[in-house]
């Protein structure tokens, strides 16, 4: 793929480009905690966006995404916000912009592998593939981090989702066979071993596609937010679910609406549990792991109600093969891929047997990658 980019610029552009990419990310616990200041814990993966960049000195912005076969271009004084792709890269030129006014044009080619809609965010990919990019064609000296939380305000001002740091985060800051612990209101992170080789992980993609941009993720933040309103009067700390413990939830839990109170008992218990968790594969043990990877997912699809008879489907299944050690959606929620942890030696089973059960009941076959847990962004050389 990369050769086919570097020889596509230069046939568009006539010129050769500088390579970047950066890739997709998995979460494997602590889905919709980021918002709420608590703890995630991801790693990037095998999948990634590449961006092919030159300057072109004439002050526009012109892009090329081959996935959509779509074309942008705009003065880079007259950049606002659009619909689609293309204005994830205009939010990161025009705050990039901010950070350096002498910044000029780019023109961008776009590829990838990862699949769109399937809750392994490309979109921060691109965001973090595109700033990495910049910042290395114009020597800016922007850390990791600050590329990350430029990504989250695109995400804020440009698409308007009212995403938490860690998409742009695990897509910048990635290492090979290590998952990452972050606390998502320190930003201080763990780099934790994840060296199971009998094991690989499975995305089973439920082919239902999801928006993040959809009113179903802003509002469970409010509810959340909502909750904290209500519970500071009684715990005058806490400026986040983070702050708040399962026990002090139960003590003042008739003071809220019913539904709050469930999106809320989500969040506190999946904060506990991904702590623990932590500390599981530290001792190696994966079972038990597994086993709170399906606890996980009960809490999305039961109290945060963020799944689909789809993706409870696959777990339900996953969770009845003897070669699972643990699966639950994964992503913003309502489709996308559902996460495995499956035997390497009974994956070819695992794979045709669920994508069987899925057929079956719902006349479509899910599609399946099988994923290594990979660096971050970088250079293409």
């Amino acid at each position: 793929m990369i050769d086919e980019i570097r020889h596509q610029f230069l046939q568009i552009f006539g010129k050769q480009p500088l390579v970047a990419a950066s890739p997709g990310r998995v979460n494997l616990m602590g889905e919709h905690t980021d918002y709420n200041e608590g703890f995630v814990l991801p790693a990037a993966i095998d999948k990634c966006i590449y961006i092919a960049m030159a300057k072109n000195n004439n002050r526009q912005l012109n892009l090329y995404a081959k996935h959509f076969n779509e074309k942008f271009s705009s003065p880079i004084n007259e950049i606002h916000p659009v619909k689609g792709w293309a204005t994830y890269l205009y939010g990161m030129f025009f705050y990039l912009k901010e950070l350096a006014p002498s910044l000029d044009g780019v023109d961008v080619w776009i590829n990838g592998n990862i699949p769109v809609g399937a809750g392994l965010s490309s979109s921060a990919a691109l965001c973090s593939a595109f700033g990495f990019a910049v910042n290395e064609l114009f020597n800016l000296g922007l850390g990791r981090m600050d590329l990350a939380l430029l990504g989250q305000k695109t995400e804020h001002h440009f698409a308007r989702v009212m995403c938490g740091i860690m998409d742009q985060f695990a897509s910048l800051h990635g290492k090979k066979n290590q998952i990452m612990k972050l606390d998502c209101r320190s930003l201080e992170h763990e780099y934790i071993p994840f060296d199971f080789p009998e094991y690989a992980i499975v995305l089973l993609n439920t082919m239902v596609s999801h928006s993040l941009a959809g009113s179903e993720y802003n509002d469970r933040r409010r509810q959340c937010e909502e909750g904290v309103s209500i519970l500071k009067k009684f715990i005058p700390h806490a400026q986040s679910l983070r702050d708040i413990s399962p026990e002090q939830l139960e003590l003042y839990r008739k003071e809220l609406d019913e539904l709050v109170y469930k999106r809320c008992l989500y969040v506190v218990t999946e904060d506990a549990r991904l702590l623990t968790s932590c500390e599981l594969l530290k001792n190696g043990d994966l079972k038990t792991f597994g086993k709170n990877m399906f606890e996980t997912h009960r809490g999305l699809s039961k109290l945060y109600e963020v799944s689909c008879e789809e993706s409870d489907c696959l777990v339900e299944k996953a969770s009845a093969h003897r070669a699972a050690a643990g699966a639950r959606q994964m992503g913003g929620g309502f489709g996308g891929c559902v996460i495995n942890l499956v035997r390497k030696d009974e994956l070819e089973d695992f794979i045709s047997d669920m994508q069987s059960a899925y057929q079956n009941r719902f006349k479509k076959i899910p599609e399946a990658y099988v994923t290594q847990i990979e660096e971050g962004a970088r250079l293409i050389t």
